[in-house]
């Protein structure tokens, strides 16, 4: 018995050094090291995954960073191209990330049925981290409903109970949330479409796809999911969706309004204050701690519809970048998150880039921390500080001078491995 205990214990100690990548003492020397407002010349070691600025007994290797700038990994805080079915579709979606220097993922509203495939991929120092939603919570005709057909890969079964929940009322939510939660989802991801409209759309077919959850149900939802631990985000479209899911006590606000229009009808953006967030409300989603989620790229270079007039398309990026600088104004945690499937946040970081819409400290800042504490809120990542993970990127040239320069990645380290690319 004690011998078969021993080589059971050896065996364990093989598969757990097989699967974790031996982590070297490293030092790093003449970089220039990003605090969050500018790049600060400093040592650092990393040590057991982790950063530290004192040196230990031993280094295995230094590396000499020659006044490169060194700045955390990036985040993606809102895609869906994380549910895969096949090996070969994750190393390709994995290595887009990472060539991007896009670390950490959340997925808001994947396939249940993918979720062991995906796990086996996700989490570990040499890919990306993700978490993922499973199915969301939506209405009987709701939003994401539609998706799910054989032209996109779906399988039978994978509609109610596998991409989505419908609850339509009180009693839907207390039959079907034992279920939600056995899923065991990383979070809970719910549906507000024009919910002032909610009683108007309900029932007409015409705006199947376009609408979600009844806004008085909402708060139930969030109450329920806070109970078991689970944080709640909220898919909204117009700024009452905004004003809604902040009353319910929603934790993230995925999409900010005005980033697609209505039926995607183009004549509905002359009807812009439907998308303009009120000053009271971005002051209350400061107050309530809520983060809110970019998704604006496509919408910002206009380059969905050619036949959308250049006054339009002028009035139209001037109230997103509204209401992005209003949420920066009060103080509003932003994520940045692209829900670009065969893209990443890299072209999200960009297009905000592109039209100004923050200083590049700022939005270096967002697509660092903001959008890292955003997915994995109690880990210690987003900073270059002791004892935070040492996970970071060495760029070439400055990012503060030229947003583009996000894009010169020299190195990758995460979690003290050095990730050859």
């Amino acid at each position: 018995m004690k011998r078969a205990l021993i080589l059971a214990l050896v065996a364990l100690s093989l598969t757990t050094h097989a699967q974790t990548p031996e982590r070297a003492s490293f030092e790093f020397i003449n970089g220039r090291w990003f605090d969050g407002q500018n790049f600060v010349s400093k040592t650092f070691y990393s040590v057991n995954g982790l950063l530290t600025s004192r040196k230990p007994s031993h280094v295995d290797r230094t590396f000499d960073l020659t006044g490169k700038y060194v700045v955390p990994p990036f985040g993606e805080a809102h895609n869906h191209n994380l549910d895969w079915s096949s090996d070969a579709q994750f190393e390709r979606v994995k290595n887009r990330y990472l060539a991007a220097g896009v670390f950490y993922v959340k997925n808001p509203n994947s396939l249940l049925r993918s979720k062991a495939l995906t796990n086996a991929h996700i989490n570990s120092p040499t890919t990306v981290d993700a978490v993922l939603a499973n199915g969301g919570l939506t209405a009987s005709g709701g939003h994401p409903i539609e998706i799910v057909s054989p032209q996109r890969g779906f399988r039978e079964g994978d509609g109610e109970g596998g991409f989505y929940y419908v609850i339509d009322s009180a009693a839907d939510l207390e039959r079907k949330w034992p279920t939600i939660k056995a899923g065991q989802p990383d979070f809970i991801k719910t549906y507000l479409l024009y919910s002032e409209e909610y009683a108007k759309r309900k029932a007409d077919k015409a705006y199947d796809g376009w609408k979600g959850l009844d806004p008085n149900i909402l708060p139930a939802i969030v109450q329920r999911a806070h109970k078991d631990g689970l944080r709640v985000s909220t898919h909204v479209e117009s700024a009452v969706d905004f004003h809604n899911a902040l009353m319910a006590g929603v934790d993230e606000i995925n999409h900010t309004p005005g980033f697609r229009p209505d039926r995607n009808d183009i004549s509905s953006y002359k009807n812009l204050k439907q998308y303009e967030i009120s000053e009271s409300d971005a002051r209350l989603a400061n107050r309530k701690h809520v983060v809110v989620v970019t998704t604006l790229g496509e919408s910002l270079d206009i380059t969905f519809n050619e036949k959308f007039d250049e006054q339009g398309r002028l009035a139209l990026r001037a109230l997103l970048v509204r209401n992005l600088q209003l949420l920066s104004k009060h103080g509003v945690s932003i994520a940045i998150g692209s829900d670009n499937y065969r893209g990443s946040s890299l072209e999200e970081a960009l297009s905000l880039a592109k039209v100004n819409a923050f200083d590049n400290a700022t939005l270096l800042r967002m697509w660092c921390e903001t959008t890292a504490l955003a997915i994995f809120p109690k880990r210690r990542i987003g900073r270059l500080k002791d004892q935070y993970e040492a996970s970071f990127l060495v760029l070439t040239k400055n990012p503060l001078d030229d947003f583009q320069n996000v894009k010169t990645i020299e190195m990758r380290v995460k979690q003290g491995v050095l990730l050859q690319q």
